[in-house]
């Protein structure tokens, strides 16, 4: 069986469609009923180089599971003031020097585009682990596992996703994504907040949509409320960020209205949109949602590693 994913960068989720989509999902399953031993094959003797140059938690930290899990080791820069980066060395420079010492590359950069650029002069495969506000491409992978995995299918679906539209790099990656299938999608979030106009042109070609400001106006309707948070790093003025802070908050009240068998998730991390007290109920998905993550991304490298698969 042949693998399209060998040696294959990830850059941008508008390189895929339905049929990668379902080798990844496919291979995930697999992963996850996989005898420990025989998976940890998959990356035996294969290092992981990342390369954060923003925060992260779960996306390096679930990276680093996953390449565990497959045998494999990791190393790189979780912070870049502790590298040379601090010194001047160009972005070029660090992921050149990484290639040398890594059989797979992911980076996260503040920068729109540096994924792109990273992997064109990367000599190995490169992971976009978030691109400035542009994409986030396996968020969208993981994400779209979680909605399959917990409603058993995504065809068919209305799905709300709530909060940062403009500068969420994850929603624009799970919008492209959603492109593939048949879903109602409805956009809620502040009028400063709504979707970067400059990319409605490219997702509607592939999605309809409706935007609206009220979360509660067909609330009882949705199977999927994807929550973001509104991120305080993106606005250059305070101020205009204290105006849309905590605009949705996912409390016991808002879980009354919903649908019985709804699902929440949210990337994480979050700050105050969803209650702890929601974190109990049957509808919360967003821890299991990272747990995905780790199963999602051992996937994504064992494919990229393997020539023939697993």
């Amino acid at each position: 069986m042949s693998n399209s994913f060998f040696q294959k960068d990830i850059v941008s989720i508008r390189d895929f469609d339905k049929q990668k989509f379902d080798t990844v999902f496919d291979a995930t399953d697999k992963i996850i009923k996989m005898d420990p031993t025989e998976r940890r094959e998959l990356g035996r003797g294969k290092t992981l180089g990342y390369l954060f140059f923003e925060p992260s938690t779960r996306t390096r930290l679930s990276f680093e599971a996953a390449m565990a899990s497959l045998g494999g080791t990791s190393i790189g820069i979780a912070d870049a003031s502790s590298s040379s980066a601090k010194k001047g060395e160009s972005l070029a420079d660090t992921v050149k020097i990484m290639s040398l010492y890594s059989d797979v590359l992911v980076l996260r950069h503040p920068l729109d585009g540096s994924s792109r650029f990273a992997a064109e002069i990367s000599t190995k495969p490169m992971i976009n682990a978030g691109s400035g506000t542009e994409e986030h491409p396996t968020q969208a992978i993981l994400d779209l596992y979680t909605i399959r995995k917990e409603k058993k299918k995504i065809d068919g679906l209305k799905i709300a996703i709530v909060g940062d539209l403009k500068y969420g790099r994850t929603v624009y990656s799970l919008l492209y994504a959603l492109g593939n299938y048949k879903v109602d999608v409805h956009l809620i979030s502040p009028q400063a907040l709504k979707i970067r106009s400059d990319s409605t042109y490219e997702i509607k070609k592939r999605l309809s949509y409706t935007e609206s400001t009220n979360l509660e106006e067909n609330l009882d309707e949705f199977d999927v409320i994807y929550v973001t948070r509104i991120q305080k790093e993106r606005f250059a003025d305070v101020e205009e960020y204290n105006k849309v802070k905590g605009s949705y908050k996912i409390g016991p009240e808002i879980i009354k209205k919903m649908k019985e068998d709804a699902i929440i998730m949210h990337p994480l991390p979050r700050v105050d949109e969803i209650s702890p007290e929601v974190d109990s109920t049957k509808h919360a998905k967003y821890f299991k949602q990272a747990e995905y993550g780790k199963d999602t991304r051992a996937a994504i490298l064992a494919l990229i590693l393997n020539e023939k698969g697993f």
